[in-house]
């Protein structure tokens, strides 16, 4: 697939790339994993300010009016870079959640301070038992009670959910039919009362809360119907986190081919390069074609979101989620077999890329529930997805 950069989107990739190369080297992202914040306060400050944050949000409401393939250079390069910066969270979910989901007020009200990364807001939808609520109904309850909103339940993943001032909680209007419109959006503060927040990692060091609710004052997104709009921003949220994490998954495989192919380069055995061995050399060969093949995947993801009328666009971004998470997984696995040893390491790189692939793979649904779902659409095409 032909997918060239256009003059803004190059320039602000190599701003990007500029950036965590020169403040993001692997020993530098060990020290803020052993931080509290979990992320570098410093420069997710200076990848808000040059725009990020808005580049899917509309310029009414202060941003730029991009879509998926505005955000693959920058996914990409948070990816090369293993970067812990809640990119995805605050410039992907949450303005994708407020976009498609909230009302006119609510989204003058919120987007300005989202697109300029001043407000953070966190995506709480995934719940127990699943990567996120698959049938569409989550199971923390909202109840309407003298025209105020109170939210009961349990979130048990919410990326960079400690640092956010405010969360997007996904939940079911009590007393509603069990239909689509029964899920509703709701906006809680972080102060708000009955909240418990509690802090911890994903298995690639990702921060993450669980949080906890009991009768919390919400606002609802739409304030006319709460479920107006909340289904099909879920829904967006989907489609824009899997081409976002596609874009983030290329960034990484680059990195663990690159530190491969450098090894087989300087490493020796019996006084040659471990390169010079052609069956290291075919295993790189190997990784590079896995590597070209998810690009485009990635590629097409992107410009399936941004297209989502076109006939294969749902079944776009399930081939794509699901090559990703084999051969991404694969090409790292790979990439520690040619270290040897020193790629288990906690002290080298290599080893926290794959880390990051299996945290990808499980997010938006791991890559098995995307293969059933691929498999079930190619076996029954008439049948809808």
């Amino acid at each position: 697939m032909q997918f060239d950069l256009s003059d803004e989107q190059q320039a602000l990739q190599d701003a990007i790339e500029r950036l965590l190369r020169n403040s993001y080297g692997f020993e530098r992202r060990r020290t803020i994993v052993a931080s509290q914040c979990g992320h570098d306060e410093q420069v997710w400050r200076q990848i808000a300010d040059m725009g990020v944050c808005g580049l899917v949000v509309a310029p009414e409401y202060g941003g730029y009016g991009g879509g998926a393939s505005d955000l693959y250079p920058v996914m990409r390069a948070v990816g090369a870079a293993l970067a812990l910066e809640p990119v995805l969270v605050h410039a992907v979910m949450a303005p994708t959640a407020l976009r498609a989901g909230a009302d006119e007020r609510a989204r003058r009200h919120w987007l300005p301070g989202v697109a300029s990364g001043e407000l953070r807001v966190a995506w709480a939808h995934d719940e127990a038992g699943a990567s996120a609520a698959v049938d569409g109904r989550p199971h923390v309850r909202a109840q309407c009670r003298d025209g105020r909103w109170l939210v009961d339940g349990h979130k048990p993943l919410v990326l960079h959910g400690t640092s956010a001032s405010h969360w997007i909680v996904s939940a079911i209007c009590e007393g509603g039919a069990p239909t689509e419109s029964s899920t509703g959006l709701f906006m809680i503060e972080r102060g708000a009362p009955g909240v418990s927040v509690q802090a911890g990692r994903l298995i690639d060091d990702t921060p993450i809360a669980v949080l906890r609710f009991e009768r919390t004052p919400a606002a609802p997104l739409n304030a006319d119907d709460p479920g107006a709009g909340a289904v099909r921003a879920i829904e967006a949220v989907r489609r824009m986190g899997i081409s976002a994490v596609c874009a983030e998954a290329v960034g990484t495989m680059e990195t663990a081919h690159g530190l491969a192919v450098q090894y087989l380069g300087t490493r020796k055995q019996f006084g040659r390069l471990i390169g010079e061995y052609q069956v290291l050399r075919h295993r790189a060969a190997d990784m590079l074609v896995s590597l070209e093949l998810c690009r485009s995947m990635a590629m097409a993801a992107a410009s399936a979101v941004d297209h989502p009328d076109g006939q294969d666009s749902e079944l776009d971004l399930l081939r794509a989620k699901t090559s990703i998470g084999l051969h991404g997984r694969r090409l790292c696995e790979a990439a520690i077999q040619l270290h040897g040893g020193i790629g288990m390491t906690e002290e080298y790189a290599v080893g926290h890329c794959l880390r990051r692939m299996v945290a990808i793979d499980q997010l938006f649904e791991p890559s098995q529930a995307h293969r059933r779902a691929l498999g079930h659409a190619l076996a029954h095409p008439y049948s809808g997805l």
